[in-house]
């Protein structure tokens, strides 16, 4: 079905009428110690702005995989630094 406007208005409306105890969970898992400790939680120590020169078709490519190429030329340069920042020089 076609997203339009008068099909988001209803769903909206079925989703408002909805009561809590009507909500089936039990495909989410527990938030638990348990689903804490068997996920890999990584946190960025931040971001900061640069002004960055990159080969044109490099960025030609990443542009063209989509919304997001910067924050996935940010995690290739992350999995690049973790992979070889515990080396032993």
């Amino acid at each position: 079905m076609p997203v339009n406007k008068k099909n988001i208005h209803s769903d909206l409306k079925k989703l408002d009428a909805t009561k809590d105890e009507d909500i089936d969970y039990s495909d989410v898992p527990e938030f638990d110690d348990a689903f804490l400790d068997s996920v890999n939680m990584k946190f960025s120590p931040g971001k900061k702005q640069i002004a960055l020169r990159v080969d044109t078709d490099v960025l030609e490519w990443m542009k063209a995989q989509g919304k997001g190429y910067q924050s996935r030329m940010n995690a290739v340069l992350r999995a690049y630094y973790e992979a070889h920042a515990n080396r032993s020089e």
